[in-house]
């Protein structure tokens, strides 16, 4: 009988087990960038007794790069948090290696090889970033049971606030759903979007990955309402900055600007105490002071002292998040091309900066097109003629400025896109597909060249990767670009920042790096090589400097773009990274002002402070003629007929200043 006894308990224990392992529930997501399905999100859930598990798995592909993670959550019966392990990859870039583990009020805390214990106050949650889902969903359940404190302590480092921005009725298989709406601040930089539906189930969650991509986590079984949230996402979130009021309120129609020295970035001269007069957002006059009444009923903006100079442009923008809109006009860029995004939202965003429902620059559209394959970004893919047409007279006919090409498009469609994109009255930019070099684009139809890499790739190179300027290969490729009057976008930036050494001092790159938001600073700091890597690529980073005026002696229209980076701020570093290749200040602000404008077909309404043109206009400290990085000195921002202050702007969206 004790035998049998044992026999039963033995097999009570090991039936318990079992059923322990067993999950007692599960769930899907599908993941997205760009509103492309790229990977999966599964979890599973274990019960026992004291607690509850959360098995993730999560993985997506990213332009043929695996982002890989796995994730393990332990919570209480009434969803306090107990233990969370996390590791893998955040982004192709970024990875994380993370375990929490909470007794009472405090946290033992592994980040990589670093532990420490970490006392935590009330209402603290363990969580890496967006990623997973898994994870938000319990975020929000506790938040809720906490009933809904206005900041949750995040570990290992950090603090977000999550409020409830209403409901959203949407149509879906022939029936009505209402999810609830919240709005995550401090976890990403600037705000997620996330929905929720009556019982808590995590739906959708728009965000930015660790490289600042858009991106999207959707439960599986609601995929077709992806895009409706997209498009209403943009919305809510311009709505958000156009509540917030931050343009100075105007007392006159009439804004008359007197004491500064006015720049002509045409002729790259300036003259001093100048007067600027702007009637309903167009410039009505330049003048020199002693001539110059100021109209009665005007709004004075005294600038003695300051320069007064157009507005800046970056023509390689990815407008991810409806936070860029203040981060630019506060780093004084008033106008950006967007290259390549979703179409709803980006249309969004622009529609409700037009209509004066958001803030933001005015925003130029390239509507990206790739090919299908492995590598491929977005949904928009033409692999055939007739998708190839589609794609270019769907872009036309909702507004699009330009046709970009990315990447996978295959070479015989290059020509069909060009062909077609000419025909409805539009340019073509982008990459040079995979396949082919800058010639095959350029005899493709392409009219513009984003990246200085594909020019570097024509040119005759030295064996520790610099280019050889003297050699006939060189010159022959120069000479191309300029015979077919080829506009070029460096993006020197984007290799500036990538390659730089992590050990070196980052505010020598951006001044301004200590008034980021933390998530932006901690995605930043880690951005680079090591020391070693850096050194090997420094002669690549000098020669492309150098071939950005090299390209200018010759007559090539190069226009300023920064393909993201620090936001805002990029835009003023890409003119600095020109100027130590050669450019004087007076030509670096050019490719920043009037060529982007004339090359956009606009030099007629923007670009320079010409009467009859636009008033997009920024007042600075300093003369950005003789110190180029005077540009980071923004004091005022006119766009619209708006007066916007750039601390205002920049404290909306998480700067310190």
């Amino acid at each position: 009988m004790k035998y049998f006894l044992s026999f039963i308990l033995l097999f009570f224990i090991v039936c318990q087990t079992n059923a322990q392992e067993a999950p007692a529930d599960s769930g899907a997501f599908l993941l997205h960038k760009f509103e492309q399905s790229i990977g999966k999100e599964t979890y599973k859930i274990y019960n026992y007794r004291d607690s509850k598990k959360y098995m993730v798995d999560f993985k997506f592909v990213d332009r043929g790069s695996p982002v890989p993670l796995k994730a393990t959550i332990k919570v209480n019966p009434v969803g306090d948090p107990l233990e969370m392990v996390i590791k893998g990859n955040t982004s192709r870039f970024s990875t994380v290696n993370d375990s929490i583990v909470i007794k009472g009020s405090s946290a033992f805390v592994r980040v990589n090889d670093t532990s420490f214990t970490k006392i935590i106050k009330a209402n603290a949650f363990p969580i890496a970033g967006y990623s997973p889902a898994t994870v938000q969903q319990l975020l929000l359940q506790y938040w809720d049971k906490q009933r809904q404190p206005a900041t949750i302590q995040t570990l290992p480092f950090g603090a977000l606030q999550i409020k409830k921005d209403g409901t959203d009725k949407l149509q879906f298989n022939n029936k009505s759903l209402t999810f609830n709406r919240y709005v995550i601040s401090g976890l990403i930089w600037g705000n997620e979007w996330v929905w929720t539906d009556e019982h808590g189930r995590l739906i959708c969650i728009l965000t930015i990955d660790a490289e600042g991509d858009k991106t999207e986590i959707m439960r599986d079984e609601h995929e077709p309402l992806l895009p409706e949230l997209i498009k209403r996402a943009a919305g809510y979130g311009m709505a958000v900055f156009a509540k917030a009021t931050p343009a100075d309120k105007a007392v006159s129609s009439v804004i008359a600007i007197k004491g500064g020295n006015i720049v002509d970035v045409e002729t790259g001269f300036s003259f001093p105490n100048g007067v600027l007069i702007v009637n309903n957002g167009k410039i009505t006059g330049v003048y020199k002071a002693a001539v110059t009444p100021i109209p009665k009923g005007a709004q004075v903006i005294d600038a003695t002292g300051k320069t007064i100079m157009p507005g800046l442009w970056d023509m390689h923008a990815h407008f991810q998040q409806t936070e860029w809109g203040p981060a630019y006009l506060a780093a004084g860029v008033t106008t950006v091309r967007d290259c390549g995004n979703e179409l709803g939202f980006i249309d969004g965003i622009r529609n409700a900066i037009d209509s004066g429902n958001g803030i933001g620059p005015k925003i130029l559209m390239a509507g990206i097109i790739d090919g299908k394959g492995p590598m491929a970004l977005g949904i928009i893919q033409a692999d055939t003629k007739e998708e190839a047409i589609k794609a270019v007279d769907n872009y036309k006919a909702r507004g699009f400025d330009q046709i970009k090409v990315y990447s996978s498009v295959k070479p015989a469609i290059l020509k069909i896109i060009c062909d077609e994109a000419h025909k409805q009255g539009l340019t073509v930019t982008g990459h040079i597909p995979n396949g082919m070099n800058l010639k095959a684009g350029v005899d493709s139809g392409m009219n513009m060249v984003n990246h200085l890499q594909y020019v570097y790739s024509l040119m005759k190179r030295n064996a520790d990767r610099s280019i050889n300027f003297d050699d006939s290969v060189s010159k022959v490729a120069i000479q191309f670009v300029k015979d077919h009057h080829t506009v070029i976008d460096p993006t020197v930036g984007v290799y500036d920042l990538s390659l730089r050494d992590v050990k070196s001092d980052i505010t020598k790159m951006e001044p301004a790096f200590y008034t980021l938001p933390l998530p932006l600073q901690t995605q930043f700091a880690n951005t680079g090589e090591d020391s070693a890597t850096h050194a090997r690529f420094l002669p690549m980073l000098n020669s492309l400097k150098t071939l950005v005026k090299k390209l200018y002696d010759e007559g090539v229209p190069i226009v300023a773009g920064t393909d993201m980076g620090f936001p805002g701020f990029s835009v003023a570093r890409e003119l600095e990274l020109y100027v130590e290749g050669g450019l004087t200040p007076a030509q670096a602000l050019k490719t920043a002002t009037i060529i982007p404008a004339q090359v956009m077909g606009l030099s007629q309404k923007t670009g320079s402070i010409t009467t009859g043109k636009n008033a997009d206009i920024i007042i600075i400290d300093g003369d950005p003629l003789t110190n180029i990085s005077a540009v980071r000195n923004v004091k005022t921002i006119i766009k619209g007929g708006k007066v916007y202050n750039p601390t205002v702007l920049h404290k909306m969206v998480g700067f310190s200043k």
